[in-house]
């Protein structure tokens, strides 16, 4: 697992879903409540308590998916994860707890990616991202998770 002090894994960029279907809205900061996952973002309304109360995904994967659509780059936005992170993998991270910021999250499976990243990324794009869509993950203890913050595993 890249964990690696000298290159701290951090959070790179954060957004949510207003509403169904919208488009995601990048965030300098957001707040995570126990049982619903993150304030504000569409899903967690449509259903609390749920394993998918986070999602995230990792930056390093970008490039790949990107060249695997034909594309010379991506944007975070098109895989409506919540959070981008560097530095860690993601996989690793089922079934353990792990830090974003004064937020304790754990992992609960990988963020299969859904017919709509055919619609994001073009044909074949959900394909593309097969083994590549991040984690999801559930709140522990609530708290507020900004661009920058440290992604720490809570041993």
């Amino acid at each position: 697992m890249t964990n690696d002090q000298s290159q701290a894994a951090r959070v790179e960029w954060i957004g949510i879903s207003p509403g169904n279907r919208q488009p995601i809205e990048p965030r300098d900061e957001v707040i995570v409540a126990v049982g619903t996952g993150v304030e504000g973002d569409y899903h967690s309304k449509k259903k609390p308590g749920g394993d998918r109360q986070v999602t995230l995904i990792q930056a390093e994967h970008f490039a790949v998916i990107a060249a695997n659509t034909g594309r010379d780059s991506v944007s975070p936005e098109l895989f409506r994860r919540n959070i981008v992170v560097r530095g860690i993998e993601l996989a690793p991270l089922i079934g353990r707890r792990f830090r974003l910021g004064e937020a304790l999250l754990e992992g609960t499976g990988p963020c299969t990616p859904c017919s709509r990243m055919d619609e994001n990324l073009g044909a074949g794009g959900r394909l593309a991202m097969s083994g590549l869509g991040g984690l999801t993950a559930v709140v522990i203890e609530p708290g507020r998770i900004r661009r920058g913050d440290l992604v720490t595993i809570a041993e």
